[in-house]
């Protein structure tokens, strides 16, 4: 390929690109307030620095905190995030508490607790006295081996009893455990992440994913939070594809299982930046659901949030 045609090809890649952000800054101010359900803000530099992410991470390996964030949501017409807590040290749940008590933008914090823990209790009820502390979110595989611990359960029951909900971070193996974890509490308002981490390639969904959805689907204390689909594609030099087409086999099945009222937007930012800017995320999202109606597009960006998160009004 000549140098000419290259220069011509960067040229109008630039030129599509600067015209379907317009387009998604314009499509965002004029209409619903978006609740970004997924946001992590962190600060290395502190004494103690963080336990995530690593210090070989150079994109995320920076202080990242809700200043940084606004600037670029803002304009995409989010008015606020609800913060899900990557650290296992508990006073990083301090941590984005103090941060809220100056930012509005903050309207909620999923923490991070162990439930089964000797000091579980005593952690909850500390930081439940604020009414920000919204819940925690589990993640990985350990917690698979304690659905049938009553200490477990027992830790997850006072979190119903506080009015308070479970994200869960899981893949496609540990779906049926989720719908497990589901039945045991079917009154404890429980979010899956990330669409369980299932690839994202534009094919057919994986079968065993598909009946996975279709288990948590049926549960109807299970939301889902529409996250992660930039990641899904693993296209990692923030190349994930804006066409909607590509993620409508992941997101069809989402539609179909949990419907208007347990979908919810999430970004994962400041992780989905590494796939994607956050203008093409939001985009991707309001793609999908603007055909389906002004009423449906309002509660998967924000109305569904106050629903399973019971976020703050500030």
């Amino acid at each position: 390929m000549s140098s000419a045609n290259l220069c011509r090809r960067d040229f109008l890649r630039a030129a599509v690109a600067t015209c379907v952000t317009a387009s998604l800054t314009s499509a965002a101010v004029s209409s619903s307030p978006v609740i970004d359900t997924h946001t992590h803000f962190y600060d290395p530099s502190r004494p103690q620095g963080v336990p995530w992410p690593s210090k070989n991470d150079p994109l995320l390996y920076r202080t990242v905190l809700p200043a940084e964030f606004k600037k670029i949501a803002v304009p995409l017409g989010i008015t606020g995030t609800v913060v899900v807590e990557a650290s296992p040290w508990v006073e990083d749940n301090q941590f984005v508490l103090d941060l809220a008590k100056d930012e509005p933008f903050i309207v909620g914090l999923c923490g991070n607790l162990t439930p089964g823990e000797a000091d579980f209790a005593q952690h909850l009820a500390r930081f439940s006295k604020n009414p920000l502390f919204r819940g925690i979110r589990i993640a990985g595989a350990d917690w698979v081996k304690r659905v049938a611990d009553d200490r477990f359960i027992d830790d997850l029951k006072r979190m119903l009893d506080a009015d308070l909900q479970l994200d869960v971070n899981t893949g496609t193996a540990n779906l049926p455990a989720t719908a497990k974890l589901a039945d045991r509490l079917p009154a404890l308002r429980m979010v899956l992440n990330h669409c369980a981490n299932t690839p994202i390639d534009g094919q057919a969904v994986k079968p065993d994913w598909l009946a996975g959805m279709k288990a948590l689907g049926g549960r109807r204390n299970v939301f889902a939070k529409v996250s992660g689909v930039v990641e899904g594609t693993a296209k990692r030099n923030g190349d994930a594809p804006a066409d909607v087409a590509f993620y409508k086999p992941v997101l069809d099945v989402l539609w179909e299982q949990f419907g208007e009222d347990r979908l919810i937007f999430g970004s994962n930012w400041p992780v989905s930046a590494r796939f994607a800017p956050l203008d093409r995320v939001v985009g991707i999202v309001r793609g999908y659901f603007e055909p389906r109606g002004p009423a449906v597009l309002a509660k998967v960006l924000g109305g569904n949030a106050a629903t399973a998160y019971k976020c703050v009004k500030r």
